[in-house]
């Protein structure tokens, strides 16, 4: 079957590499992908796929079913939205809106979705149960999986498998993780109230830009010798409002920022510790502060028995030297998570970094790009991880 299973999506691959393009040069922001959703829904109908639309704002529903009478119904997720960037790569098939970029790699997302799609259409005799292709909106916002989960695309599914691409990782190998893959992201407020006066007499003010400033250093400050260094936190404050002129003490300061951790006890303390440290500042000079806390996305806790399927997959298609171990987890967020609230799940890694390039640029950056011989390596470890499912999860029961 695996043999099969490559062979089928390496005849894809000259379309997968077109669809990858088209999607490429056409980015949408969150919750604006339209034109990508009815592309993405054209390609799954195409394929014999049922086919939902509208689901959660603008993500797209592809179910295949199998020809088993298995229950188990299992997820794939892909991600279909851009960022706020403009494009510099100058690629043949660079954005053609500007100011939007698929800097993230969704596009390669969801072209390994539809290509893992069209794969176990054409072997779904040989599926016991269904699986379920989520195209998800506004992932880069962590909106879209909530707006999923309300609709339902969650219901009846007892597993889940996503995939996010890697630039550190060379092209035709895949990276897994066990256990915390992404931290939890929270958003922060800060509103530190003073007194406004003249840039001359300080003495006869209270000066709200002084003191956020004292706020922001005790906090970085503060993590080295408060909080444990195996348990990381982040407190990144990305964006600062206050002032009127620059002879007027300013009286009102707006701090913004995100908050990054990966233990849930950690998570769970950090609102009344940042608390904390503003009062004690405010309270020695004299101003009065608001602090909101916003709990945004958990951390990817991934699943032991799916990472192994997904590592097993992967090896037995590619060998073991093309399947990294993953050391470390990563402080930044993934609302796959979301979902993992709902079924098991895991994400792994796709290695998208040319390996004749001394530097592969980073996700999020203008120069962004990938090497596009990942798609397969993508499509086909997800596919024959999908075939393998009902295999394993079998055998798992059985000797339970």
């Amino acid at each position: 079957m695996l043999t099969r299973i490559k062979d089928l999506a390496i005849a894809l691959a000259p379309r997968l590499i077109e669809i990858r393009r088209h999607i490429h040069c056409h980015p949408e922001l969150s919750a604006q992908e339209s034109q990508t959703a009815a592309f993405v829904a054209g390609v799954l109908s195409s394929s014999g796929l049922s086919v939902k639309e509208g689901v959660g704002k603008t993500g797209v529903i592809g179910e295949l079913k199998g020809t088993g009478n298995s229950d188990r119904l299992l997820a794939i997720r892909a991600d279909m939205d851009a960022l706020p960037i403009y494009e510099q790569t100058a690629l043949d098939y660079a954005s053609r809106t500007p100011g939007i970029m698929h800097a993230c790699g969704h596009d390669v997302h969801t072209t390994v979705g539809l290509g893992t799609a069209m794969v176990l259409s054409q072997i779904a005799e040989e599926l016991p149960g269904k699986v379920r292709f989520l195209f998800q909106s506004a992932e880069e916002i962590a909106q879209g999986a909530n707006w999923m989960v309300a609709d339902g695309a969650m219901k009846d599914v007892s597993s889940i498998l996503s995939v996010h691409v890697f630039p550190s990782i060379p092209a035709g190998s895949i990276g897994v993780r066990y256990g915390a893959l992404t931290a939890a992201a929270d958003d922060l407020e800060i509103i530190i109230i003073g007194e406004s006066g003249h840039g001359a007499r300080p003495h006869e003010a209270i000066d709200a830009i002084w003191i956020a400033s004292q706020i922001i250093t005790t906090l970085q400050q503060a993590i080295g010798r408060t909080q444990n260094p195996l348990r990381p936190v982040v407190v990144t404050i990305g964006k600062i409002e206050g002032g009127r002129a620059p002879n007027i003490i300013a009286d009102k300061v707006r701090l913004l920022g995100t908050v990054r951790s990966l233990h849930p006890e950690t998570r769970a303390n950090l609102p009344q510790w940042i608390e904390k440290i503003v009062a004690s500042v405010c309270n020695t000079y004299g101003a009065k502060y608001q602090v909101n806390f916003r709990q945004g996305v958990p951390g990817v806790q991934n699943d032991y028995f799916l990472t192994q399927l997904l590592q097993s997959a992967a090896e037995e298609a590619w060998g073991s030297d093309r399947v990294q171990i993953l050391p470390e987890s990563s402080l930044g967020a993934e609302d796959f998570s979301v979902y993992l609230e709902h079924a098991p799940g895991s994400m792994f890694r796709l290695g998208v970094g040319f390996k004749d390039r001394i530097l592969n640029y980073p996700l999020h950056h203008p120069l962004f790009d990938v090497d596009e011989s990942a798609i397969i390596t993508g499509v086909v470890t997800l596919a024959y991880a999908a075939y393998k499912y009902w295999q394993e999860i079998e055998s798992v029961s059985s000797d339970q």
